[in-house]
């Protein structure tokens, strides 16, 4: 109970004290160990030296400013013409040439996509293709006439021209004569015509037909 009454009591004078004793041991640490802060600087001069600099190095040389190239594609040469009109006329073009295509058949009746009727009319054929008789070669040595026996004694010479009409089985159907130097060389080489000459036929696209065909006989006496 003491202590708390003599907590409770507050004395003006003890505090007065406690500051003085707080401020006196401050002041003394201060004027014993003064701060840098107070301290005052000293006076330095500030030599300068002027350091010659370098001169800058010289600008490089611009280059010139290199233009794109523009892309040029060259030009064939012009092939030469060759002037028609002097070029001879049996002078054929060179390379293959080609027949034009063959005409279209014609039509009659009336136009396409009009009101007539129209009808298609065949193409002409083409002309057919003809072989007249030739010799058969298996008959070849029956062809000379015999030597009729009056111009013989004589000791005539004489030749016959005789026209014959070959049938399609190859025999002479008819024999006429051309020329003859007499009647008896040509009555001999009628005669044999009609009996022994045998003949190829004549054909057309490939068929035999009846064809004349003209002969020449020649007569000479042998020694």
């Amino acid at each position: 109970m003491y202590a708390d009454r003599h907590a409770r009591e507050f004395h003006p004078a003890s505090l007065s004290v406690a500051v003085g004793v707080n401020v006196v041991l401050i002041g003394a640490l201060l004027f014993a160990n003064p701060p840098s802060v107070f301290k005052k600087p000293q006076d330095t001069t500030l030599t300068t030296t002027n350091i010659p600099l370098q001169p800058p190095p010289p600008p490089e040389p611009l280059l010139p400013e290199i233009q794109p190239r523009e892309s040029v594609t060259p030009q064939p040469a012009p092939r030469p013409v060759p002037d028609l009109t002097t070029l001879p006329v049996d002078v054929a073009p060179a390379g293959p040439v080609f027949s034009p295509p063959p005409p279209l058949p014609p039509i009659e009746g009336g136009v396409i996509g009009g009101t007539g009727t129209a009808r298609v009319v065949d193409p002409p054929k083409p002309p057919s293709v003809f072989t007249g008789p030739q010799v058969d070669p298996r008959y070849a040595g029956q062809f000379q006439p015999p030597y009729p026996s009056a111009e013989q004694r004589m000791g005539e010479a004489g030749r016959v021209v005789v026209r014959v009409l070959v049938g399609t089985d190859g025999r002479v159907r008819q024999a006429e004569c051309v020329t003859a130097s007499s009647d008896g060389f040509c009555r001999a080489t009628r005669e044999r015509a009609l009996a022994k000459w045998r003949f190829k036929p004549a054909t057309r696209d490939g068929v035999a037909e009846e064809a004349w065909r003209t002969m020449s006989v020649t007569f000479v006496l042998e020694d």
